[in-house]
């Protein structure tokens, strides 16, 4: 028998991992209720919801668990020498080669994410009409996934405020924690914000977090208020990834399997091609198994989703698949984002500085009819981030400022605003099944006018004026189009199997048994981050996956 490349000695912390031993041809005595396939945010939080149930569930990782480790939080390994980052190459639609933003971990893309876990506004469901074009309505409304919201921000330990921000939908639950407290800079910044007439709000983060009355941390705190918590995974454990807050809990549950290093690559199906029955799968030491289910669900990221359904091509299926409406790998989202820093005239001594928001240019500006997007606060740069953009910021910054005294001056900004589905910025594979990504821009203007109101107010928040520098570390360096942290959209669900492969229960049209539960359902993707959609739509396909199962 193969041994198991999940049995390795684990840390304290978590729970040991439970795999079944496999070798090639070992199918029948491999069967589970369900696989998941995938271990983030969608899929990581699907497993947390099925542990409770009593059924066999099997939860298949492509990689292993993300070391423990100081280069943590050394900006040269995540930012400049990107550690941690997949070896994976993927093309352009000019087949220029490029290495994406992707991560293979238990906890997958959440283990480096910011932990910012905002709900779409309730508008973000229905059809909107940008400057671009058309962002389209989904088969559910706000109300249909808002009991799912409150219990995904109690789950991901969300700190925040109902209600401050005048954008947000109703809620039938608070905060289960007060927001985090402004560091003095970022309160002297909302309080300039709200003199311009503005609404800044408190940023919903997922941290474990305790306050004290002072806003330090209490002795008993996982989080310490540390300046890495955007982009750098937490030796700590503090920041509420799917592996720490999802998959190491529901492994207390014997009936939950974690199987890492194991890539699946190919579904199989029934002979009639409507029941998928097993997932083919390659162990790090290459040996392939096989495992059968009742139910498979797919969370491997909006690119690799569509990559296997793609890869699983048959007679039945030889579009692959889910794929009878040609909707598979197309569509793909990933927002119109800028970071950008700022330069205070006075010094920002922050650490934690992803606190603050602001939403009123969401829906449009009083000379704009259009929407435009979101400001966040980012994490806080340091001399080592700004030493890797500073060549591209040649005659931008202040003159004469070094860079140690730049970053202890510097304010930094993200900026989302809607990209727009379009058919023809999809997933491939060509021949020899590479990866390809074809991407053309869509609906740019509204950010573009973003960042110019954002840069007319720099000198009233206390800021150098003409100095909003882009910050490349937290995008990539090289190319644009491998900035894929918030890829999705390319599996979109609808009540309509000619122009969507997924029914409104996240259930494959073309499939009685095949679910996908990552961003790839997402018919569009609104101007905040998508993690805590995906997260409370696992929820709620959890609950639905338990009647189904009885």
């Amino acid at each position: 028998m193969t041994p198991c490349p999940a049995a390795r000695s684990p840390e304290p912390s978590r729970p040991a991992d439970r795999c079944q031993e496999a070798s090639e041809g070992s199918v029948d005595d491999q069967h589970y209720d369900v696989v998941i396939v995938g271990s983030g945010a969608g899929g990581g939080t699907l497993a947390h919801r099925l542990a409770p149930s009593g059924k066999r569930v099997l939860l298949i990782e492509r990689g292993g668990h993300l070391p423990r480790e100081r280069d943590n939080w050394d900006s040269r390994a995540v930012f400049v020498e990107s550690r941690y980052r997949a070896p994976d190459l993927w093309y352009d639609h000019d087949g220029k080669p490029f290495p994406p933003e992707v991560n293979y971990y238990v906890g997958g893309n959440t283990k480096f994410y910011g932990a910012a876990l905002f709900r779409l506004r309730p508008r973000d469901f229905h059809e909107i009409v940008h400057h671009g074009g058309l962002s389209p309505a989904w088969p559910l409304d706000y109300g249909d996934l808002e009991p799912y919201y409150g219990e995904a921000e109690h789950l991901y330990r969300v700190h925040g405020h109902h209600g401050d921000d005048p954008t947000e939908g109703p809620s039938s639950t608070p905060y289960a924690h007060p927001p985090v407290t402004h560091a003095p800079r970022i309160a002297q910044l909302a309080e300039q914000l709200s003199a311009l007439g503005l609404h800044p709000f408190p940023l919903p983060i997922g941290v474990d977090l305790t306050e004290g009355p002072d806003g330090l941390p209490t002795r008993d705190s996982a989080c310490i208020r540390c300046d890495r918590v955007d982009g750098f995974p937490c030796p700590l454990l503090a920041k509420s990834d799917a592996e720490t807050v999802c998959v190491t809990p529901a492994l207390r549950h014997q009936n939950l399997t974690l199987l890492t290093g194991a890539r699946v690559d190919r579904l199989e199906t029934d002979p009639t091609g409507r029941t998928v029955t097993r997932a083919v799968t390659t162990l790090e030491d290459g040996t392939v198994v096989r495992f059968r289910a009742d139910v498979f669900a797919v969370a491997c990221g909006a690119v690799n989703t569509a990559v296997l359904l793609l890869k699983s091509a048959s007679d039945r299926h030889p579009g692959g698949l889910a794929n009878s409406s040609d909707t598979v790998g197309r569509h793909y989202l990933r927002h119109n984002n800028e970071a950008l820093m700022a330069v205070s005239r006075e010094p920002n001594p922050t650490r934690f500085q992803k606190t603050l928001a602001v939403n009123d240019f969401y829906a449009g500006a009083d000379d704009w009819d259009y929407p435009l997007g979101g400001i966040q606060m980012l994490g806080k740069s340091d001399a080592e981030q700004i030493r890797a953009d500073a060549p591209h910021w040649a005659g931008l910054g202040p003159p004469d400022m070094p860079l140690e005294v730049l970053a202890h001056h510097s304010v930094d900004f993200w900026l989302c605003g809607e990209d727009l589905p379009d058919p023809r910025n999809r997933v491939t594979l060509d021949r020899d099944g590479a990866v390809h990504l074809a991407l053309r821009d869509t609906n740019t203007e509204g950010l573009r006018r973003l960042r110019h109101r954002l840069e007319s107010m720099l000198e009233d928040l206390g800021m150098h004026p003409h100095h909003l520098l882009p910050h490349k570390a937290y995008l990539h360096k090289d190319m644009p189009i491998g900035a894929t942290a918030h890829q999705a959209g390319t599996v979109r669900f609808g009540t309509d199997p000619a122009t969507s492969a997924l029914d409104p229960d996240c259930r494959a049209h073309d499939l009685d048994n095949l679910y996908v539960v990552d961003a790839s359902f997402l018919p569009s993707i609104g101007a905040v981050n998508p993690s805590l959609t995906v997260m409370a739509n696992a929820l709620r396909v959890g609950d639905h996956l338990v009647r189904r199962l009885g």
